[in-house]
């Protein structure tokens, strides 16, 4: 806040202002003998043209440079000249800059009267350089132009302050010189600054050795501005001392930062000074290299321990001549580098040595996965087909399932029971070709594909390499990248595979493929023909206990910190997180599930102090983990209401058919619940058969022709799609002819064609699981799906009843008959 002065209503005219009052000259006749006119022009007036400073604040005894360009600084020092003094003041403005520095009630109260020694003067760019003397302190009385230029009255105080014994003050004075004396010895930029203080001056001035020292300092212009307005001389060195302090402490640090930098930088030089000596003495005994001579020697050493094969040496041999000849520093030489850094990093002619042990091989597969009884098997017939040839060739293994299934995790196993390197690398929404056959060596950054990326990080020409997600792979402008693929998995091809970055074939026939799919549905044909597919079906509840008993908790309970002692599960605990919030296929949910019950009870045991073990029975897992995500399914019995199977990317499921007769009288079909083109087309099929059909299956016709049938397939928001649904749908139109309904728990999957044939569905181990899961236990199934049941493992259709059927007249006669 700007200190008030105050002002009279009326400012007189300039020229009056400036000029002192009557009573204050005196006479050049009445002078004091001795005294010259000019001693007389000196003294102090009691009216001062102030200029106000925007930085820092003017002290008396300095004498500095300042230059002034255009209104208002221009016109007030024009006018300041035109005093008898040639003086001004200078006073500190609260405004650091802009126009509001040259407001009357910006300035501070205490400012220093300055002296024009000299001045340049360029009237026609309103431009004033001048040489200012500081003399005195001053305080405004009062404004008497508020300005531009701003005219004050004021009051001189330095007389005033000169009054104290001068050994009141020499210990202070002692202090300061003291103090100075050692900011000295860190900056020597201070000392030209003592040196023309003392030109002018002497350290027996205790006044004007405080307003230099301050002067001196980097302290805030608040700061200065006290030290200024502090009259009294001893209080004035005390202040001036504190801030000399300080500044001895900031020069002190910035001593030490300087000298740490320069050691820094004065030994990063002699480091390099002398590491350039010793290479050019090295040189001169030829005990080193330069650069190009030792990159020519790291990539033969490369090559001696690796098996080339002509094509590759050819070209290796190539670029080593170039790379002789290219200069260090151009940018073709690290292209070259580069390449070559490839070509001799590869592991041509380097493979680990499998290891065919069946039974270690069982071993490792049964530890690392519970169930699964079936892939094992697979795998292990694959391996032991290896060991009778001496070697697993280069194959392509498919495995598909749900998510959380454990595809990704089988491929390690592989990985351990084989003793090859695993890599594993993702493909799911890889658009470009390049990422498979590597960016052509004309384009800034280029590389080579994942493939040949995968051989250098595992050192061998025939590790295992995971393919993730094959059935979420995309194409764009860029190419496609499954026609890529085609090269890499071709046991025909791949013995000669062309990355376009090396430019130089490669031998791939030796790496095991393991690749993974939710679906095969939308992996090229040409792509799956050259797979052996495997399929992992979902996990039955039995399977996900001793898959959570054996392998889930123990992992949480690992990853979370948690003891045996401190938590305990039980396994109907674990049953209530399967039927309730886990039914999916895979166990990645119930992990998901696990993993939140052991963190809350972590929780618990640290604030609540909670007695160990916690244990978690079925009681308490609505507790930890809130509502169940499932109710449980019970089929629904009615007219017109029939339980079918089907399958989805989560594992098989059940969905009822619900059909009804709206009213009216005219027949059409109308169709719910999200259901795709094929699933339309069954329904269709279905009418049109019961139709022409419902007096040989004994049911009205009239009901059907007559009127609307209304057919709906919960859960509406999900969208559904297939054929396997037509028997099931074909069903629920004949109760409704009818008018019969079941009265069994009943579930049926099967095509059905316009002359009712029974045709076959996939994914029948899936929808066998969904029917274990709610409780049905009789299920009808195509003939053409006899084989397919049977390879469901024995402890998933123990308690089945199964009817298999060629034709829909076997199914009326099954569900209404019996």
């Amino acid at each position: 806040m700007a200190d008030e002065h105050p002002t009279k209503d009326d400012p007189l005219p300039l020229d009056e202002i400036i000029a002192p009052p009557p009573e204050e000259i005196t006479p050049p006749e009445n002078l004091p003998e001795g005294e010259s006119k000019t001693k007389a022009e000196e003294r102090l007036p009691g009216r001062l043209v102030i200029y106000p400073l925007g930085g820092r604040p003017f002290f008396p005894g300095m004498l500095t440079p300042i230059q002034v360009e255009g209104s208002p600084y221009y016109d007030t020092i024009k006018y300041a000249l035109n005093t008898p003094g040639k003086m001004f003041g200078i006073v500190l403005s609260h405004a650091e800059d802009g126009d509001d520095v040259f407001m009357a009630d910006k300035l501070y109260r205490y400012g220093a009267v300055a002296r024009i020694m000299e001045a340049a003067i360029n009237d026609e760019d309103k431009q004033i350089k001048l040489l200012a003397e500081g003399l005195s302190r001053f305080e405004i009385v009062e404004i008497l132009q508020p300005g531009p230029p701003i005219v004050a009255r004021v009051v001189h105080h330095d007389k005033l302050s000169r009054n104290l014994d001068p050994d009141t003050l020499k210990p202070y004075t002692m202090a300061v010189i003291s103090t100075l004396k050692e900011i000295l010895k860190y900056d020597s930029l201070y000392q030209e600054q003592v040196k023309m203080f003392l030109s002018r001056h002497n350290f027996g001035e205790p006044d004007r050795l405080a307003d230099f020292v301050a002067s001196m300092t980097s302290s805030k212009r608040e700061e200065l501005q006290e030290v200024l307005e502090t009259l009294n001389i001893r209080e004035r060195l005390e202040k001036v001392l504190g801030l000399l302090k300080k500044e001895l402490e900031m020069v002190k640090l910035q001593d030490k930062i300087s000298r740490q930098v320069e050691e820094g930088i004065s030994k990063n030089q002699r480091n390099f000074f002398l590491r350039e000596q010793l290479k050019e003495i090295q040189k001169e005994l030829g005990i080193t290299k330069d650069d190009r001579t030792a990159d020519m020697e790291r990539f033969r050493d490369r090559i001696k321990k690796l098996t080339l094969s002509e094509e590759a040496q050819k070209k290796i041999d190539e670029e080593l001549d170039k790379l002789s000849i290219l200069e260090t520093g151009s940018s073709e030489y690290g292209v070259t580098r580069n390449y070559l850094d490839w070509l001799t990093i590869l592991p041509w002619g380097v493979h680990t040595k499998d290891k065919l042990d069946l039974p270690r091989a069982r071993q490792i597969l049964n530890k690392d996965h519970d169930a699964l009884t079936d892939v094992k098997e697979r795998i292990l017939e694959f391996l032991a087909v290896g060991k009778l040839k001496g070697e697993i060739g280069g194959s392509i293994i498919l495995l598909v399932g749900p998510p959380g299934v454990g595809k990704t995790s089988i491929g390690r196993s592989v990985a351990r029971a084989v003793g090859r390197k695993f890599y594993r690398f993702s493909v799911g929404g890889m658009r470009d070709e390049a990422e498979i056959k590597g960016h052509r060596r004309t384009y800034v950054g280029s590389m080579p594909g994942k493939v040949i990326q995968a051989l250098r990080r595992t050192e061998a020409a025939n590790p295992i390499i995971m393919l993730d997600e094959v059935d979420k792979i995309g194409a764009s402008y860029h190419g496609d990248p499954a026609s890529a693929l085609l090269e890499v998995l071709d046991p025909e091809q791949n013995t000669e595979f062309l990355d376009h970055y090396l430019d130089v074939r490669f031998d791939l026939s030796k790496i095991l493929f393991i690749c993974t799919a939710n679906l095969l549905d939308t992996i090229p044909q040409p792509l799956l023909d050259r797979m052996e597919i495997i399929r992992l079906s979902g996990y039955i509840t039995e399977e996900k206990l001793k898959i959570a008993r054996n392998h889930l908790i123990p992992k949480q309970y690992e990853k979370n910190g948690i003891k045996n002692a401190q938590l305990r599960i039980s396994n109907e605990a674990v049953r209530v997180i399967v039927d309730g919030y886990a039914r999916e296929a895979g166990v990645r949910r119930l992990e998901q599930k696990i993993s939140a019950i052991v963190r809350k009870a972590a929780l618990k045991i640290l604030e609540e102090n909670a007695p160990t073990p916690i244990s978690v029975g079925k009681d308490q897992v609505e507790a930890f983990l809130g509502k169940p995500s499932f109710r449980d399914e019970k089929p629904r019995i009615g007219i017109g209401v029939v339980t079918g199977l089907a399958w989805t990317a989560m594992g098989g499921a059940t969905l009822d058919v619900e059909a009804v007769i709206p009213g009216g009288d005219k027949p059409t079909l109308t169709l719910t619940g999200a259901l795709g083109d094929v699933m339309k087309e069954s329904a269709r099929i279905a009418l049109s058969y019961i139709t022409a059909n419902c007096m040989h299956l004994g049911a009205d016709p009239k009901i059907l022709t007559q009127h609307p049938v209304h057919l709906h397939v919960p859960e509406g928001a999900t969208p559904k799609d297939g054929p396997s649904a037509g028997i099931t749908m074909a069903t629920a139109m004949l109760s409704l002819a009818k008018n019969q309904p079941i009265n069994r728990r009943l579930a049926m999957t099967g095509e059905i064609t316009l002359t009712g044939q029974v045709l076959a569905v996939g994914g029948i181990r899936e929808k066998v699981i969904a029917a274990r899961r709610i409780g049905i236990r009789e299920l009808i199934l195509p003939e053409a799906c006899r084989k397919n049941y049977e390879e469901v493992p024995e402890h998933i259709r123990e308690g089945f009843t199964v009817h298999f059927v060629q034709q829909y007249a076997q199914v009326s006669k099954l569900v209404f008959d019996q």
